[in-house]
């Protein structure tokens, strides 16, 4: 389930609280004086067998002696009694619950789902702190505090962290559009919250503590979902060993590696950051400048201290200044006096007037390449603080339509504090220190790259990569038939060779120095001599390879030392022989590492870092989830140090990226098409200019097949769902639209006739924002379809005919369509072949209808909704004449 039922829990119109008490310090009396003394206007019931009122209000002493259902229940009961509880309830036609229970095991709160799922009787908790909407008066928590109103929504799985945000915030004066305790989230999860709050109209950013997640798919979705509508910021405990530990014993769930819930982050377009204080100062950047585009900043202060701590703090964060054109500092050097710093940081010196602060400001701000403007001013008795502010708020905004650049720190207490209100009425982001400010800029850079990541939608399978999935699964089945999981080191290779990526020639011999020379004679000196053993993972850990072997005498010497040293060190390891392959010498090469495993929480994952013996000891490593494309592997690499090092420096020459790339898109690959892939490791991967080659590598298998897109935490674009089909005397492309598209989309609804943009959404545009046609094509295909249709045009590029669309509820069960095609090509049949694939689709995935408004003249969508099987439902008002359609589809 997802967002079922979740308005009779954050809207309901009459609240039961089953133990209800007077007692003091009970959960029961403090959740009653929370909805009874507070401003909840909906209808109040108390019960509890024990009493006939509580300060006046009748209780009654069972849930059938209520007068009506309640919209929501809250159980503030003993766990032995929920599970009966809820079943009455839900009986009675109540479909919330807030159950805040602790001690609940793991059948009763088996008991308590199977009673509420026949229902769809929604669930939060238990063992949780409850819930508050202070724009609807409701506090159904027993939370020593009441939250204000505000435009925040903040969703804990904590409920200590609950009431202590509650109150920190308080004395700060922020407001909340929801907070929510999640507690064990048996039922209501971050996936449901996510989802409810993405469409939520008072909710202007979703601020998330997190501890573990479960349903991965479903929280992705929901999340990618969410953070296309409005920033999702998380904090995240567990980053330590022992963090995971103490997170998994406090959640009863497994937390996951950090590293992975990380790269979950990116992926989905969110921003994490490190504390719960972030949490507010990322929500007021993003709220102000999430459409800020510019990744450096200019600092302008007229104290010199003031801008080394900022340019420190930019350092630090990797946030880069901004470099001045010739223009630029010629115009600053007509205005400013001749000590002034010359550079970025601007300082303008302590003495300067008020118009000095106007010319500076108004220069940087004509020049789009000074990015992000920090002002910083410590206060004088030059000029009044309060009279600088009041001249360079006109300035704030260069160009009314375009995004704010202007950010402020103004240093010190009462001398600045009229400057500071000034600048907040006028809606200019305001910081308490520099490092506050520059901190707050650099969430916003990290943002930026996630949203970008989030709008890229891979397909399993990209075209034209080499995948030779027969030879794989040849490969794959007859090790596991032999009883083994880990393949050999040839085997591996040929794994590899198969993907497409460049390998060491390598040949397998029996573990003899004569065996060895000879494969060595015929390949041609230097090469490489490695053990061959199943029960050795870690060659070099055991003195199992030895490198740049010169002739014969070097090969029969480190032969006979390593079946020695190995028969030492690993007595009982299996010795199934050597392997001989090529030394390999590029110039200006860097060691590289590639792998993947299998996350417990978001399933098959994507390693990226600097490698060779000391992979562990450098730690240099990123994480992504599959699939990958070009973009998102470029953006996996550029998270690692090693990165700089591959851009090339001095007289070392950048590295062939292309190939590197496409190594990284060959393992996604490979994740996608072989379900059995378990572990994969390419140590040393040798990068330079000019490509890339595979000197080791290692890979397990699982029979049970843990790998594979259909355990992908995100889904990857449906290529299986395109075709091409014949239509009059033309080859048709039908398939799912996807991000490269929006050029072509843009083109196809900029040739509509205004008319039928009107029938297909009720008005009369044919232009629209970037953000809202890249809302078009990039779609979550987990909740989302779109089907496009395309054909040569007369320039023999390819052009879109027509797009079908549907939106489906989080649950399923409705699926909202629309259907335009060009204007010329009305009555062809058209619409009704794109219509036929998206009920297909719909119907293979189990929704259950098809539903859509559709205005009462337009005559040929209604009269080919009817061909199709569509009945009307009953009478809709939206402002215009219009009828609701549905079509059944189970």
């Amino acid at each position: 389930m997802s967002i079922r039922n979740l308005d009779s829990l954050f809207d309901p119109g009459s609240i039961a609280v089953l133990g209800a008490s007077l007692r003091p310090g009970s959960v029961g009396a403090t959740v009653w004086r929370n909805l009874s003394s507070g401003s909840y206007k909906g209808r109040l019931y108390a019960v509890n067998p024990k009493y006939r009122e509580l300060a006046g209000h009748p209780v009654v002493a069972r849930i059938r002696d209520l007068s009506e259902a309640p919209s929501l229940a809250v159980i503030c009961t003993p766990p032995a009694t929920v599970a009966g509880l809820i079943t009455e309830l839900a009986s009675l036609g109540t479909r919330a619950a807030v159950v805040m229970t602790a001690g609940m095991d793991n059948v009763q709160k088996k008991a308590m789902l199977d009673a509420a799922r026949p229902h769809l009787l929604r669930i939060l908790g238990p063992n949780c702190i409850g819930l508050l909407t202070p724009h609807r008066g409701l506090n159904a928590s027993f939370a020593h505090i009441d939250a204000l109103p505000g435009e925040l929504a903040f969703v804990s799985q904590s409920g200590a962290l609950v009431t202590a945000m509650l109150d920190w915030a308080q004395g700060r004066g922020i407001g909340f559009s929801h907070f929510v305790s999640l507690g064990e989230h048996a039922d209501i999860d971050f996936g449901d919250m996510l989802d409810y709050l993405a469409s939520d109209p008072k909710t202007r950013a979703i601020l998330l503590y997190v501890e573990s997640i479960e349903s991965s798919r479903k929280f992705m979705s929901a999340a990618r979902a969410a953070a296309r509508n409005k920033p999702v910021i998380v904090v995240k405990s567990g980053r330590s060993p022992q963090g995971q530990l103490a997170a998994a014993s406090h959640t009863g769930a497994l937390a996951g590696s950090d590293m992975v819930f990380e790269a979950a982050i990116d992926r989905a377009g969110m921003l994490r950051v490190n504390t719960l204080q972030e949490l507010f100062l990322a929500a007021q950047t993003l709220s102000r400048f999430r459409t800020n585009a510019n990744d450096a900043m200019t600092i302008l202060t007229n104290g010199g201290g003031a801008g080394v701590m900022a340019a420190d703090a930019a350092a630090y964060a990797g946030v880069k200044l901004a470099t001045f054109s010739d223009a630029t500092l010629q115009k600053l050097d007509a205005v400013l006096p001749p000590n002034w710093s010359h550079g970025n940081p601007v300082d303008i010196i302590g003495d300067a007037p008020v118009a000095r602060y106007e010319q500076a400001l108004k220069i940087l701000n004509d020049d789009p390449q000074t990015g992000a403007i920090l002002f910083i001013h410590a206060p004088t008795a030059i000029v009044a603080s309060a009279d600088i502010a009041q001249a360079l708020v006109p300035l704030s905004r260069h160009d009314a339509h375009a995004p704010p650049r202007l950010m402020s720190c103004w240093l010190g207490d009462h001398a600045v504090a009229q400057a500071r209100q000034t600048f907040q009425d006028a809606d200019i982001a305001n910081f308490d220190t520099p490092e506050q400010a520059v901190r707050a800029f650099s969430m916003l850079v990290r943002y930026r790259l996630n949203q970008a990541e989030l709008t890229e939608a891979p397909p399993a399978l990209l075209p034209g990569q080499r995948l030779d999935t027969g030879a794989i699964r040849t490969l794959v089945k007859e090790a596991l038939a032999n009883g083994r999981e880990m393949l050999t080191e040839p085997e591996a290779k040929a794994v590899l060779d198969a993907c497409g990526i460049p390998v060491v020639p390598t040949q397998r011999v029996r573990a003899t120095a004569a065996a060895a020379v000879k494969a060595a004679l015929k390949m041609g000196f230097p090469v490489v001599l490695k053990i061959l053993s199943d029960d050795i993972s870690h060659k070099s850990d055991v003195g199992g390879v030895a490198l740049n072997l010169q002739d014969e005498g070097d090969i029969r010497v480190a032969a006979k030392t390593m079946l020695a040293r190995v028969k030492r060190q690993h007595p009982e390891a299996r010795i199934q022989g050597f392997t001989v392959q090529a030394m390999v010498r590029r110039a200006h090469a860097q060691e590289l590492i590639v792998g993947s495993s299998i996350d417990n929480v978001f399933g098959p994952v994507i390693l990226f870092g600097q490698g060779g013996t000391a992979v562990e000891v450098m730690a240099d490593r990123a994480i992504a989830l599959p699939p990958l494309n070009v973009p998102l592997a470029r953006a996996l690499v550029s998270r690692t140090r090693v990165s700089r090092l591959l851009a090339g420096w001095r007289d070392t020459p950048a590295v062939d990226e292309a190939a590197l790339h496409g190594v990284l898109v060959a393992v996604s690959q490979l994740l996608a098409e072989i379900p059995e892939i378990a572990e994969l490791d390419i140590n040393p991967l040798i990068v330079n200019y000019e490509g890339a080659v595979a000197l080791d590598a290692r890979i397990r298998l699982k029979a049970r097949g843990p790998a594979g897109a259909r355990n992908f935490a995100i889904r990857p674009y449906p290529a299986e769902l395109e075709e091409t089909v014949q239509w009059q005397g033309r080859a048709l492309c039908l398939r799912p639209i996807r991000p490269e598209d929006e050029a072509l989309h843009m083109e196809f609804l900029q040739n509509l006739d205004l008319q039928d943009i009107r029938m297909r959404v009720f008005y009369s545009r044919r232009t629209m924002e970037r953000s809202e046609l890249a809302r078009l094509v990039q779609i979550d295909y987990a909740r989302e379809m779109a089907f496009i249709a395309q054909a040569p045009g007369p320039d023999g590029q390819p052009q879109t005919l027509g797009v079908v669309r549907a939106m489906t509820d989080p649950d399923n069960v409705d699926a909202e369509f629309g259907v335009i095609v060009r204007s010329e090509l009305k009555g062809t049949g058209l619409g009704r072949l794109l219509m036929e694939k998206l009920i297909a689709y719909l119907r293979s995935q189990g929704t259950q209808r098809l539903v859509a408004t559709v205005l009462t003249y337009n005559e040929r969508m209604l009269k080919l909704a009817k061909e199709q099987g569509f009945e009307e439902d009953t009478p809709h008002s939206d402002g215009e004449d219009t009828k609701q359609i549905f079509l059944k589809l189970r």
